[in-house]
C-alpha cells in the first residue's frame, strides 16, 4: 500500500476562518486526542453464544492502523496501514472506513437483527465488493492547515462505510449514523449482520467504534 499526499483547496477558507477569534476551536473535533480508557474492555464483548450475537469495541483513533476482525474465531489483529493483512480475517476498520476480505456487503432497511429480510430475497446487485481508493484512507492530518492530507492507497467497501456519514462541508463536521444493519457475505459463503451503534467513547472522543454483530446469519 502506497502513501500519497494531496492538497485540499477548500481548506483555504477554513484557514482564513481560523485567523478570526470567533473561529478558534472550530476544528477541534477533527483532531480528537485519544484519552485513557483504562477500565474499558476492548475486542469481542457481551457475547451471547445461544443467540450468535455480540458486541465489538475498538479503539480506532489512530489514523495509521487497520483493525482486522475475524468473526469465525472472535479475534482482532491491529496492523499498520502499510503492513500486509493477516492471513485470516473477515472485515477491517480504519477509523470509520471499512474493507472486507474478498467479501460483499448489502445495506438492509432494518435497524435491528430481528426484522431482517431473508437473505435469499436480497438481489445480487445490492451486494457491493470493495473498491480501490487513493484518497479515502487518511493517514496524516498534521499538515491539514496547509491544505495537505496524506492517504494510504488501499481497498475500502463503499457500502459498509456508509454506516457513518461525516459531512466536512461545514465546520465543525456533522456526524450521522445510518443506524442500519449491513449484511456481509464472507469469502466462505457465510453471512454476518453488523450495525455501528456508536463512534465515540464516554468522553465524546471520536474514533471509538461500537459494533453489534450477528454471526452466522441463517440463510
Amino acid at each position: 500500500m502506497i502513501a500519497s499526499k494531496k492538497t485540499i483547496p477548500f481548506l483555504l477558507g477554513v484557514i482564513a476562518c481560523l485567523s478570526l477569534p470567533a473561529c478558534n476551536g472550530i476544528l477541534e473535533d477533527i483532531y480528537d486526542v485519544p484519552q485513557s480508557e483504562a477500565t474499558k474492555n476492548y475486542g469481542f464483548v457481551a457475547i451471547d453464544s445461544n443467540a450468535h450475537t455480540g458486541r465489538i469495541y475498538i479503539d480506532a483513533t489512530d489514523y495509521t492502523e487497520w483493525h482486522y476482525i475475524n468473526l469465525h474465531n472472535k479475534t482482532i489483529e491491529t496492523k499498520h496501514v502499510n503492513d500486509i493483512p493477516p492471513e485470516n480475517w473477515d472485515f477491517a476498520i480504519h477509523r470509520y472506513d471499512t474493507k472486507t476480505n474478498n467479501g460483499r456487503v448489502a445495506e438492509s432497511a432494518s435497524k435491528d437483527f430481528y426484522s431482517l429480510s431473508p437473505i435469499g430475497t436480497i438481489a445480487e446487485e445490492h451486494f457491493f465488493a470493495d473498491e480501490w481508493t487513493t484518497d479515502r484512507i487518511t493517514t496524516d492530518m498534521s499538515q491539514m492547515m496547509d491544505g495537505i492530507i496524506s492517504y494510504a492507497e488501499d481497498y475500502y467497501n463503499p457500502c459498509l462505510s456508509k454506516w457513518l456519514n461525516v459531512d466536512t462541508s461545514v465546520m465543525p463536521p456533522i456526524y450521522t449514523l445510518s443506524g442500519k444493519v449491513y449484511l456481509l457475505r464472507l469469502s466462505d459463503g457465510t453471512y454476518a449482520a453488523i450495525r455501528l451503534t456508536n463512534f465515540m467513547n464516554d468522553s465524546a472522543i471520536k474514533g471509538f467504534m461500537t459494533i453489534d454483530y450477528l454471526y452466522p446469519v441463517q440463510s
